[in-house]
C-alpha cells in the first residue's frame, strides 16, 4: 500500500465547523451566541455543513484542494471530540443528506475531504457508556471501557477515578481498544465513512492507542475501502514510528511550526532553524515525508499571527517557507485573512466574512503564493537541498529541484535589509537569467552566484 499520490500536491484547509460559516440562519438552535463573539468552551455560534458548501467557491478561489474537518459526528460540545454517535451527523451541523452534498460538491470540484476520527475516547452520551451507567456490572458493555469501580461517578466534579478518561476528564471515557468488540466497532465506523465518500481520516491522539496491531488493522480496513484514502496521525514531535506502511501515510508536522515559532517569535539562529527543518525531513521515508500535513496553526494552538505579535511580514515569511517545504500545507480557517487568537478556545474564533476586517493585502497575497506552489511541480515533488545559511545575516537559501525545473527559495529572517550572494553552481550556469516568481524581477547568474537584496523579514522564490 503506497502513500496516496494526491497528498503532496494538495493545499489543505482546516475547518472548525461551528465557527466557519452559517449556511441557513433560519435553522439556528436556541441559545446561540452571536457570530464573532469571544469564543468560549460552551457557546455555539452556528456554523454548519451547508455553510461550508456555500463557501466552496471562496475556497476554490483561494486555491484549496483538500478539506480537513474537525469532528462532525453527533456530540454535545462545540469541539465534538466527545462523540455520542459515530454514525450520525451532529444535528446542529446538518444531516446525512447535507454531508453527502458536501462530499459530492467537493469532489465535483476536485477537492478531497478528510474527516477527524476520535477513536481513543468517546462522550458520556455514547450508547455503550450510557448502558454501563444504567446497568453497572450487568452491562454488556462494561469491558468496552477501563472501569475501576462501580457504580460510575460520571457527573460529579473532579477527575475521573471510577474509570479512565482522556487526561482524567470524566466527559471523555477512554475506550478499551484491546477488546475485540470495540475494535470491530471502530473498524466498521472507519470503513462506513470512507464508503460514503470521505477521502481519509485525521486520527486524534493515536499514540494513546499504543497498539501496532490495532493501527495495522485500521490501515488495512481503510485502504481496502479506498486505496487512495489518506491516513494522518496527530503527533506533536518527530515520530517516524507512526509514518510507514503499517501506520499512517503522514503525521501533523508540528515540529516545523515550532521551528518557525522559535525563529520568528523567539529569535533563534537561522542555522538552528535550517538544521531542524532538514533533520525533520530526513527522519522519515521520503514518501511519508512528502505526505506530511504541515500546519502553521490549528484548533489546538495559538494563532501564528498572535505569536509574532501581529507582524504580517513575519507571518508571510512563515507561509513562504511552509508553501515551499515538502508535505501538504495546512491552512487553518482564517489564517489567510489574518485571524488572531490565543490558546484554546480563543484559537477557535468565528471567521470574519466582512472583508473590511481582513488584514491588509494578506488574502490576495496568499492566493498568489498558493498559485505559485500549485503551478510548480518542483515545489511540491522536488528534491530539497540547502544552498546557504548565514547566521549574522539571518539568511537561509535552499532549492527544490525536479528534472529541469528548479526553484530557489531565499529567506531573510532578520530585522535588516540584506545584500546576499547565493551559490548557484548546482542549479544554473553562468549567464542564466532567472526571475522572482512573485513580481518577475530579472536576475542573471554571475560567477556561480546570484546577488540579491531582501527587505527585513521577507522571502522570495526564483526560477
Amino acid at each position: 500500500m503506497t502513500v496516496p499520490y494526491w497528498v503532496q500536491d494538495s493545499i489543505f484547509y482546516q475547518v472548525f465547523p461551528d465557527r466557519f460559516a452559517i449556511g441557513d440562519p433560519t435553522k439556528l438552535p436556541k441559545n446561540i451566541a452571536k457570530w464573532g463573539s469571544p469564543p468560549t468552551t460552551f457557546d455555539f455560534q452556528g456554523g454548519d455543513l451547508r455553510g461550508i458548501i456555500q463557501k466552496l467557491d471562496y475556497l476554490l478561489d483561494l486555491g484549496i484542494t483538500a478539506l480537513y474537518l474537525n469532528p462532525i459526528f453527533a456530540s454535545p460540545s462545540t469541539h465534538r471530540y466527545n462523540t455520542s454517535d459515530y454514525y450520525k451527523i451532529e444535528p446542529r451541523l446538518g444531516t446525512m443528506r447535507e454531508f453527502q452534498a458536501l462530499i459530492d460538491t467537493a469532489h465535483s470540484n476536485n477537492i478531497k475531504v478528510v474527516l477527524d476520527g476520535v477513536f481513543n475516547h468517546v462522550g458520556r452520551g455514547f450508547f455503550a457508556f450510557v448502558d454501563v451507567l444504567e446497568n453497572g456490572n450487568h452491562s454488556a458493555y462494561k469491558d468496552w471501557f477501563h472501569i475501576h469501580k462501580m457504580p460510575l461517578e460520571a457527573y460529579h466534579p473532579g477527575e475521573a477515578t471510577h474509570y479512565s478518561g482522556w487526561w482524567g476528564h470524566k466527559s471523555l471515557p477512554k475506550l478499551n481498544t484491546a477488546n475485540k468488540e470495540v475494535r470491530r466497532y471502530i473498524m466498521e465506523v472507519a470503513r462506513y465513512w470512507i464508503e460514503r465518500g470521505a477521502d481519509g481520516w485525521r486520527l486524534d491522539v493515536p499514540n494513546e492507542i499504543d497498539d501496532d496491531d490495532f493501527w495495522a488493522e485500521f490501515r488495512e480496513t481503510v485502504k481496502h475501502a479506498n486505496r487512495d484514502a489518506y491516513l494522518l496521525g496527530e503527533l506533536w514531535d518527530v515520530s517516524p514510528r507512526w509514518a510507514n506502511q503499517t501506520h499512517f501515510d503522514g503525521v501533523m508536522n508540528y515540529p516545523i511550526k515550532d521551528a518557525l515559532n522559535n525563529l520568528l517569535a523567539h529569535n533563534s539562529k537561522i542555522s538552528t532553524f535550517a538544521d531542524r527543518v532538514e533533520a525533520v525531513l530526513k527522519a522519515y521515508p521520503r514518501e511519508n515525508a512528502y505526505a506530511m500535513y504541515v500546519p502553521l496553526d490549528s484548533h489546538d494552538t495559538e494563532r501564528f499571527l498572535t505569536l509574532v505579535r501581529g507582524d504580517l511580514n513575519k507571518l508571510k515569511l512563515a507561509w513562504m517557507f511552509v508553501l515551499a517545504y515538502p508535505g501538504a500545507p495546512g491552512i487553518y480557517y482564517g489564517d489567510e485573512v489574518g485571524v488572531e487568537g490565543g490558546k484554546d478556545p480563543d484559537s477557535r474564533r468565528a471567521f470574519p466574512w466582512d472583508a473590511a476586517e481582513w488584514k491588509a493585502d494578506l488574502h490576495p497575497w496568499m492566493q498568489e503564493v498558493i498559485a505559485i506552489r500549485k503551478a510548480r511541480p518542483s515545489m511540491r515533488r522536488g528534491e530539497y537541498a540547502r544552498l546557504m545559511v548565514d547566521d549574522p545575516a539571518g539568511a537561509y537559501a535552499f532549492a527544490r529541484t525536479l528534472g529541469d525545473e528548479k526553484t530557489l527559495i531565499i529567506l531573510n529572517a532578520s530585522a535588516e535589509r540584506r545584500n546576499l550572494q547565493i551559490p548557484t553552481q548546482t542549479l544554473w550556469p553562468d549567464g542564466r537569467a532567472v526571475r522572482t516568481l512573485l513580481d518577475g524581477r530579472p536576475f542573471v547568474i554571475t560567477d556561480n552566484r546570484l546577488n540579491i537584496s531582501l527587505e527585513p523579514w521577507t522571502a522570495t522564490y526564483l526560477g
